[in-house]
């Protein structure tokens, strides 16, 4: 492909179990027009096989290196040989709904002025069962939003599924592309990053599908909860103190992002078994005030992100 509008980057480690999915999502938009980048990070499954039955199919490099256990430092190679004008990220255990790129080509066709452009994913179990939907609080297409909107949002929580945005290549590339030494926030860090640098198209039906499994690496790593918590205080300091806002909004938006960050440490614990106070949570819930914490759940996207999980949980 000499000319492609659209470099999908695909990070892949051992992902035989749902890789072809992804694969075949991607084939199913029916648009050559595009490339896909995948960098293995010295898979030692079926991975490699796959990727490479879709070379005469689609437009894709496969590139494949030793194991570096960094999907970061992978989407960031990625990034930098990636020839389009507008890049996406999609991993090995997710997938793009019918449309996805019909749909997004003639947005990105009608607001070329826009950095970014995203919509609500659908949650799916290992099956491909829909469990729910993933979206965000966001003013919906035609309306532009503008990067402080952007960023009061996003530090409460990231509400971005990692297959929804599409993005320039060329301000992510301006950026540095995204911060290697995050395991677990690298993806909201660089939302909050991107979203300063102009408008955002949020677009408000489902094209895309994140899968929710117990395998998932960001799950196997949150066992640490010190380092967990220390990576989402990382980001929220980072972007609040760049943030431009009257001094009330600046501490109020701190005080629930703090919460925020006390919810998601403490469902991390209880996956991996851990006993956590909830009381202790209760009583800085409702220090948040009535406003403080509707928009805690409009931004957190609590109720979506929790239940999901649930029915898995009470279904298998």
């Amino acid at each position: 492909m000499n000319d492609p509008w659209l470099s999908v980057l695909i990070p892949t480690y051992n992902g035989q179990d749902y890789l072809k999915f992804t694969m075949e999502s991607i084939l199913s938009q029916g648009d050559d027009a595009i490339e896909c980048i995948a960098i293995d990070d010295g898979s030692t499954d079926g991975t490699i096989e796959i990727l490479n039955s879709y070379l005469d199919k689609l437009p894709i490099k496969i590139i494949q290196g030793e194991r570096k256990g960094n999907w970061v430092a992978s989407t960031n190679y990625a990034l930098s040989i990636a020839t389009a004008k507008y890049v996406c990220f999609l991993h090995q255990d997710d997938i793009w709904l019918g449309e996805r790129l019909c749909t997004m080509k003639r947005l990105i066709a009608k607001y070329p002025e826009v950095n970014f452009f995203l919509h609500p994913s659908l949650f799916i179990d290992q099956a491909g069962h829909v469990l729910g939907e993933w979206n965000s609080p966001l003013p919906a297409y035609p309306k532009l939003i503008p990067p402080s909107m952007m960023t009061e949002s996003l530090l409460i929580q990231n509400f971005i599924s990692m297959p929804a945005p599409i993005f320039k290549r060329e301000v992510a590339i301006n950026l540095q592309g995204l911060d290697e030494s995050l395991w677990y926030t690298a993806d909201w860090d660089f939302w909050l990053k991107i979203s300063t640098f102009g408008s955002t198209l949020y677009y408000p039906k489902p094209l895309s599908a994140f899968r929710v499994h117990s395998n998932s690496q960001t799950v196997m790593r949150s066992s640490s909860l010190m380092e967990f918590q220390e990576q989402m205080e990382i980001v929220v300091e980072r972007y609040w103190s760049q943030w431009q806002a009257t001094p009330s909004i600046r501490k109020k938006i701190k005080r629930i992002a703090s919460f925020s960050i006390q919810v998601n440490t403490i469902l991390a614990g209880i996956f991996h078994g851990y006993k956590l106070n909830f009381l202790k949570l209760l009583v800085a819930f409702l220090g948040l005030g009535f406003r403080g914490c509707y928009q805690y759940f409009q931004c957190s996207r609590i109720w979506e992100r929790v239940s999901a999980r649930l029915k898995i949980k009470f279904t298998s």
